[in-house]
């Protein structure tokens, strides 16, 4: 009985660490220096994801993924007419595994997104991020540093990412 109250008590401060560290704030760092690869198999620093000095938006999807899928399905349906007003460029960073990563190519071929399209399949730049669920979309500012971020995907918050992203334009000019 001790043993199990005090293995259940290990347990909770365990998992309570494990949250506190995953849901550190981000906000105002850079983004940490991680070798991701692109779409034809070149590696890729993520210390290189910039836009002259205009907002980045960098979302980490998988092909498996339906939120994923629809708020980047959604972001697509606007983003031309986002960069036209704003300048901003999305990363999108898959993190489909080994077993599924073949996919990423045709999937985003057959959206014709226009998006950047990356590949961390060992899921090291997420790590990185402390990123524990996606969708997972963070806004970047002509500085290179993190200034907004969320999880998850509802119909219709593409709208309040893109107040935020004409607000960083804006600041920036």
């Amino acid at each position: 009985m001790k043993n199990t109250i005090l293995l259940s008590i290990i347990l909770m401060l365990s998992v309570s660490l494990l949250s506190q560290t995953e849901g550190e704030d981000k906000k105002g760092k850079k983004l940490p220096a991680v070798e991701i690869k692109t779409l034809d198999g070149k590696v890729f620093n993520t210390t290189d994801i910039q836009n002259d000095g205009k907002p980045v938006i960098i979302s980490l999807w998988a092909t498996w993924c339906k939120p994923c899928i629809a708020e980047l399905m959604a972001i697509a349906d606007v983003y031309e007419d986002w960069v036209e007003e704003t300048g901003v460029k999305l990363y999108a960073i898959s993190v489909d595994d080994a077993k599924t990563a073949a996919r990423v190519a045709p999937f985003v071929n057959g959206r014709a997104w226009e998006y950047e399209v990356l590949l961390d399949q060992n899921w090291d730049f997420k790590r990185a991020m402390g990123v524990a669920d996606i969708p997972f979309l963070c806004i970047l500012n002509g500085k290179g540093e993190i200034v907004w971020q969320h999880t998850s995907y509802a119909p219709g918050s593409e709208e309040e990412v893109f107040e935020i992203v004409k607000k960083i334009a804006a600041e920036g000019k």
